[in-house]
């Protein structure tokens, strides 16, 4: 009668070592999970800073902003959400509360000067950058800088600002694209040509430049396209940009020329070239 009894208390001892290892397993795998998920969100909020919609970007970090209000990273990730969703008030918002966490540093003030320009408050803009260390030196803090002397016409902190920014980063073709500007703005055209033609050197794909290089080279007086990498619809849109610049400069003749070409180059209707040559001919 004994051996049944025996029997019964041998297996609930059994289940209850069972129940034991079972609980040390789970906590044991709750804790590798808890770091995965560390891994994983991390993961996730660089996934929806690079490829997911900006909206539904800003609506995961608010969300995780909403349960994490202190955690410094995600506010980050909702400031800058923000502004690759173009809604820049509420970035500027977000970004100074950023500035104002006890763990922020100086890009993030950078970041908020970069997103006050894009709201048109540069004299907020500057005043942000001043209030940074000049031992704080990034390729964006530069460009900021380079932009805000170039607003204030001061011409000879925009080009030293423009060259360190050009320093600073393996792509410059966007600063030299900006920095020709500015020297075409000054009305420096053989300059602003040659930054440019650099910034083309640097990225073939920069349309921007291109269009501008053509529009230096016409100011000069050169009506021919320049020997750079361009599509056919590219072509078209450069003898547009650089017809307009002879008729500009008085030359009407040499501009319908280019014009008429303009239509023949493009693959399609090129509407504006049609009604600029239209209005030519009517004149």
């Amino acid at each position: 009668m004994r051996h049944p009894i025996l029997v019964s208390i041998c297996a609930v001892g059994v289940v209850a070592l069972s129940a034991c290892e079972k609980d040390i397993k789970s906590a044991e795998m709750d804790r590798k999970f808890q770091g995965v998920n560390v891994v994983d969100e991390s993961d996730l909020n660089e996934v929806m800073l690079t490829v997911g919609d900006p909206n539904e970007a800003v609506a995961y970090f608010q969300r995780t902003a909403s349960e994490n209000p202190d955690r410094i990273d995600v506010l980050r990730g909702l400031s800058l959400s923000l502004v690759r969703a173009k809604r820049i008030p509420e970035a500027k918002v977000a970004w100074a509360k950023v500035v104002d966490h006890k763990d922020s540093n100086d890009g993030d003030k950078v970041q908020l000067a970069d997103t006050l320009i894009r709201a048109g408050d540069w004299d907020a803009a500057e005043k942000v950058l001043d209030a940074i260390p000049p031992t704080f030196e990034t390729f964006k803090r530069y460009r900021l800088e380079a932009m805000i002397a170039d607003g204030n016409e001061e011409w000879k902190k925009a080009d030293s600002f423009y060259e360190v920014a050009v320093g600073l980063t393996t792509k410059p073709a966007s600063v030299l694209n900006n920095w020709g500007y500015s020297k075409l703005a000054r009305g420096d055209l053989p300059a602003a040509e040659k930054l440019f033609v650099e910034a083309i050197r640097h990225d073939e794909k920069l349309f921007t430049a291109k269009n501008n290089l053509v529009m230096a080279r016409g100011a000069q007086g050169k009506y021919e396209l320049p020997v750079i990498p361009m599509t056919q619809v590219e072509r078209a849109e450069l003898l547009h940009t650089l017809g307009l610049a002879a008729v500009k400069s008085g030359d009407v003749k040499t501009g319908k020329a280019l014009l008429r070409e303009a239509l023949e180059t493009h693959p399609q209707h090129f509407d504006a070239a049609a009604r600029a040559l239209a209005a030519l001919e009517e004149a």
